[in-house]
């Protein structure tokens, strides 16, 4: 009863720690910097994100996470032991018991990867929750009901729709492709039409200023600084919100694939249901601009973005890890 209970979304763009009886503590981009000789961890979150591109030799940024699951174990662990640390103190007497969510589409190996990372890091018990499912908590759907539930879940490396009832994923599919293969469709687009070298904050930066997933009525203008890929030397050039709409369409049809893929293999009582509620979408991606709408068009079922669409999972990992009784088929102890 002593020991802290925390619920982590650990994410490949970003990284949220929620804990039992306070809520979300932290909210950090899932980056670490580290001493290339030493391997310490000099900074994690916000300010290792600001490192990124930028490091001298003797520093390594870089994301631990890809494509929703682990790209790099030692870092991972160094990321999550520096987490928990920060919510249970340098020096803990009882080992924190933590709930990592995971997409649904990972393999066992990818799993036992992170409970094993998990434990590693200094929790006495860990357990995994599929995102879907997390999400759907997150999101105050009524899981546990006799009916159909769809949810897309869209995060940074990842992304997932899942058709859930009585508290169970019935259909799911996970493509990896999400936000930040969005930030490299617009890198290589300034790429090739205008010789420009820009690096992933520059291209996520202009994804949430003038990024849309419909060409917008207004059009809309922005100053984007990088390299020139011909002449070496630091170029500035003007682009306009239907060129990024229009670089990213590709990439949002991947990810609309997945929910039409889903919507495919559903049993057909659970379709009706589908057609009545909508599909819910969640994670940090779904607040692109009138995505919503351009997965209404193409599905022909009604899309609404959850309120708090980034926390959503989180949120719904912290519930089922309160109430670890009511969800425990649908988790993994270790």
């Amino acid at each position: 009863m002593f020991a802290r209970r925390i619920a982590i979304d650990l994410g490949t763009a970003n990284t949220v720690v929620w804990v039992a009886g306070k809520g979300i503590v932290m909210n950090e981009p899932t980056v670490v910097a580290m001493g290339a000789e030493d391997g310490r961890v000099v900074a994690v979150g916000l300010e290792a994100k600001e490192m990124l591109g930028r490091t001298p030799g003797n520093i390594v940024a870089s994301r631990p996470m890809r494509d929703g699951v682990i790209a790099d174990y030692a870092v991972t662990e160094a990321m999550l032991r520096y987490f928990i640390q920060k919510v249970c103190g340098r020096v803990f007497l009882f080992k924190p018991e933590v709930m990592i969510c995971v997409p649904a589409g990972v393999t066992q190996v990818e799993r036992r990867a992170v409970l094993d990372a998990t434990l590693s890091a200094g929790a006495k018990v860990a357990y995994l929750i599929d995102e879907p499912l997390a999400a759907a908590i997150g999101a105050k759907i009524p899981i546990a009901a006799a009916s159909g539930n769809m949810i897309m879940d869209i995060g940074g490396g990842s992304a997932e729709a899942a058709v859930i009832s009585l508290g169970g994923v019935v259909v799911h599919k996970s493509v990896r492709v999400a936000g930040n293969k969005i930030d490299e469709a617009i890198a290589t687009y300034l790429r090739r039409k205008y010789n420009l070298l820009v690096g992933e904050t520059t291209a996520e930066g202009v994804k949430l200023k003038i990024g849309s997933a419909i060409v917008l009525e207004k059009l809309e203008e922005m100053e984007v600084k990088g390299r020139d890929n011909v002449t070496g030397l630091p170029r500035a050039v003007t682009i306009t919100s239907t060129e990024i709409t229009e670089a990213i369409r590709p990439t949002l049809l991947a990810i609309i694939g997945a929910a039409k893929g889903v919507l495919e293999e559903t049993p057909p009582e659970l379709a009706s249901d589908i057609i009545d509620k909508g599909i819910v979408m969640s994670g940090g991606t779904s607040n692109l601009r009138h995505l919503d709408r351009l997965m209404t068009e193409l599905t022909g079922v009604p899309c609404h973005v959850t309120e708090d669409a980034l926390l959503c999972v989180v949120r719904g990992t912290g519930v089922a890890l309160e109430n670890i009784d009511l969800y425990k088929r649908s988790i993994v102890k270790r």
